[in-house]
């Protein structure tokens, strides 16, 4: 008698409670937020903004994010991290309603801009750490592969939807309906979150937040291979910001069909994130951050097929092949801090990353206007392409970067944390 096939509660084991509602509410809010930056960017343009305008509110949004991440991963590592994120979206849900009314009264300035954006920057900064720590501790490290390629699938197949839908509304009933759209969004997914359950964690240290930032600094810079990746990223995500929230909309606005075609363009890079979630839930590769690495090569694609004026059809592919890149490190980097990093160190060190990763993208927004204003904008994204190429090549020159490999965690050492490199003292 054949064996029946097991229930799909049994296929999911893996998928805690948490685990789902985190990625439903994840994918709720990512609908909203990918249409956001190309609203906001069409409202800047429509007020009769230009390049360096676009950068400025760029940067008032990423700036909070900086200056704020190490609270968010400290009290993250302190307090409950569903509760902060439910807290986190109803901030931000409330910053984007009120920019959304703005916008369509017909009467937003500038300033406001800068005020809302910098709100839903500050927002992000308290959410990120508390959700980089939930859904690491909400998955087994037997299944971390699976479960984050199927998180970050989730994630980005809002992408797709968010990016088309929100370039179709700016130019079919404005920028200001998408912004509400995200702030519906953002109140959504907090109510999803409020039904997450605490996760059992160690309990706090008892001492300062100074004394949890000077713990969470000495777990991030004692991995080479961390920070050398973030100091890395600190550069590329200078270049893609300036990309995709200033040189892309501009380029669309005066080479392409406008707020569409840019939509379009966005769309293929979130199908390339999604397609490639699909390889990632079944392939295991032993050296992550070598493979990891091997896609952070394509992140330059979009920046290069733009200064070179290729038409609509091979951005869009371009687009996709750097979706590609970015899921196929986003994965392996998952995979390499839940085996690395101590559980009661998740959101600092989260934090540590993101910090670092986001530290030079308001200057590189800031200056994205003047850049292009001095380089032109063709000149402008030839920069941006190069600097990706180069630093994709350089990082790879760290043996603990090229060598880190995956840990079997059904292993008899009980999955106790082992270093996978030399602890050499030095995201």
């Amino acid at each position: 008698m054949p064996t029946p096939h097991p229930p799909p509660a049994r296929r999911l084991a893996w998928a805690s409670r948490n685990f789902r509602i985190q990625t439903a509410a994840t994918v709720i809010s990512g609908l909203g937020n990918a249409g956001a930056p190309i609203a906001t960017a069409f409202a800047v343009l429509g007020n009769g903004g230009g390049t360096a305008e676009v950068g400025y509110v760029t940067a008032a949004r990423l700036l909070p994010t900086v200056l704020f991440l190490l609270l968010g991963g400290t009290l993250a590592d302190r307090l409950p991290r569903h509760r902060i994120m439910v807290g986190a979206n109803l901030f931000s849900a409330v910053a984007q309603a009120v920019l959304a009314a703005l916008v369509l009264a017909g009467d937003v300035r500038l300033w406001q801009l800068l005020v809302f954006s910098a709100a839903g920057g500050a927002g992000y900064a308290l959410y990120a750490p508390a959700a980089g720590g939930m859904i690491m501790q909400a998955v087994p490290q037997e299944h971390a592969t699976r479960a984050f390629s199927v998180f970050r699938m989730s994630q980005n197949a809002a992408q797709i939807g968010g990016a088309a839908l929100g370039g179709a509304l700016t130019t079919a009933v404005g920028p200001g309906w998408v912004l509400a759209l995200d702030a519906l969004c953002f109140l959504l997914s907090a109510a999803l979150r409020f039904l997450l359950e605490p996760e059992s964690a160690p309990a706090p240290s008892g001492g300062s937040m100074l004394r949890d930032l000077r713990e969470g600094w000495r777990e991030f810079s004692s991995r080479r291979w961390l920070w050398v990746i973030v100091l890395q990223f600190a550069v590329l995500i200078a270049c893609i910001n300036a990309v995709e929230a200033v040189y892309g909309p501009t380029y669309a606005n005066e080479y392409l069909g406008g707020a569409t075609d840019w939509g379009l363009a966005m769309s293929a890079y979130g199908f390339g994130l999604v397609a490639t979630g699909l390889l990632m839930v079944r392939w295991r590769p032993r050296r992550i951050l070598l493979v990891g690495n091997w896609g952070v090569f394509l992140f330059g694609l979009p920046a290069l097929a733009l200064a070179a004026r290729f038409p609509l059809p091979l951005l869009i592919a371009a687009m996709f092949l750097s979706g590609v890149g970015v899921t196929v490190f986003g994965v392996n980097w998952m995979v390499a801090l839940q085996q690395e990093i101590p559980e009661e160190m998740f959101s600092r060190v989260t934090a540590y990353d993101e910090l670092g990763s986001y530290s030079l993208a308001p200057i590189g927004t800031a200056l994205a206007g003047p850049a292009a204003v001095v380089l032109g904008l063709s000149g402008a994204l030839w920069a941006c392409a190069g600097l990706c190429l180069l630093l994709s090549a350089v990082v790879l020159i760290d043996p603990q970067v090229r060598r880190l490999s995956r840990r079997d965690p059904h292993r008899s050492t009980a999955d106790a944390p082992v270093p996978a490199v030399a602890p050499t003292p030095t995201p």
